[in-house]
C-alpha cells in the first residue's frame, strides 16, 4: 500500500516507520522538502521524502498530522479525491487541562468537510508517541485498543488493518460523528497521562469478559436505577 504523510512530527516519523517496516511504500511529506528527505532516509526501508503536495500524488492512504485544514497545507485539494485521510489530531490542552465537552463538530468532522471528497477516518489519538516504540512486539501482548470511526465503511477496514499490522486491537467506533466522543477520550487519556502524571505509556485497552454463568444478584431490568 502506498501511505504518504502530512508533516513529519512525532505521530507521522513513528507511524510512518512502522508501516514501512511492513513492507508498505511510504513517503514523508512536510513543508520544508529537505525534513522530509531527512526523515525517509532516517526511516530507511526504501521510504521516499519531500513536500507535503509530493506525498498526497503518490499516496493512497494519507496520515494527516497537521491541524491546518488541507486547504491551508496543500496547493491543491482536488489530488484527495477518493483517498483515505487519517485523522489522529486532538485540541489544543487548555491551561489546567480543564477542556470542555464536545457538542458540536469534531476536528475530524471540520476536516472532512474541508475535503468532502476524501474519506476522512478518525484514529490514533488516543495514544502518545511512546506506546508505538513497542510496536508490534510486545505491544500486541498489551491488547492496546485503536478506536476507529468512518463514514465510509473500506476505507475504516482498511485503516483497522494497518493499525492490526503494528500491533493495535482495532475498535469500529461506527460512522464519523463518533469522533466526537473519541476525542473526548484523546482529551481524557491526555489528561492522565499529564494532569494526573501516569506517564506516556498510559493507554486503554477494551476488553469484554466472559458472560456470568449465573445472575447472582438479580441481572439487568430495564427501568430500574
Amino acid at each position: 500500500m502506498k501511505i504518504g504523510t502530512i508533516g513529519t512530527g512525532n505521530m507521522a516519523r513513528s507511524l510512518g516507520i512502522l508501516w514501512a517496516e511492513q513492507g508498505h511504500e511510504v513517503f514523508f511529506g512536510s513543508r520544508d522538502s529537505y525534513k522530509g528527505k531527512s526523515v525517509a532516509e532516517f526511516a530507511g526501508h526504501r521510504a521516499k521524502g519531500g513536500t507535503n503536495d509530493e506525498a498526497v500524488a503518490f499516496a493512497d492512504v494519507i496520515f494527516y498530522s497537521v491541524r491546518e485544514m488541507p486547504s491551508s497545507v496543500l496547493s491543491s485539494t482536488e489530488v484527495l479525491s477518493g483517498k483515505v485521510l487519517i485523522d489522529c489530531n486532538n485540541r489544543e490542552i487548555p491551561e489546567g487541562f480543564a477542556f470542555e465537552p464536545i457538542f458540536d463538530e469534531s476536528l475530524a468532522e471540520k476536516l472532512a468537510a474541508n475535503v468532502p471528497n476524501a474519506h476522512v477516518v478518525k484514529a490514533f489519538n488516543t495514544m502518545a508517541q511512546e506506546v508505538f516504540e513497542l510496536s508490534p512486539e510486545p505491544l500486541k501482548e498489551y491488547n492496546v485498543s485503536c478506536f476507529i470511526c468512518a463514514d465510509n465503511e473500506q476505507a475504516k477496514k482498511t485503516v483497522m488493518t494497518l493499525a492490526e499490522e503494528i500491533g493495535f486491537s482495532p475498535i469500529d467506533c461506527g460512522s464519523l460523528r463518533s469522533a466526537r466522543m473519541v476525542e473526548g477520550l484523546g482529551d481524557f487519556i491526555r489528561f492522565m497521562i499529564g494532569g494526573m502524571k501516569l506517564g506516556s505509556y498510559t493507554t486503554i485497552s477494551v476488553n469484554k469478559v466472559l458472560e456470568a454463568k449465573k445472575q447472582r444478584l438479580g441481572g439487568r431490568n430495564a427501568g430500574y436505577r
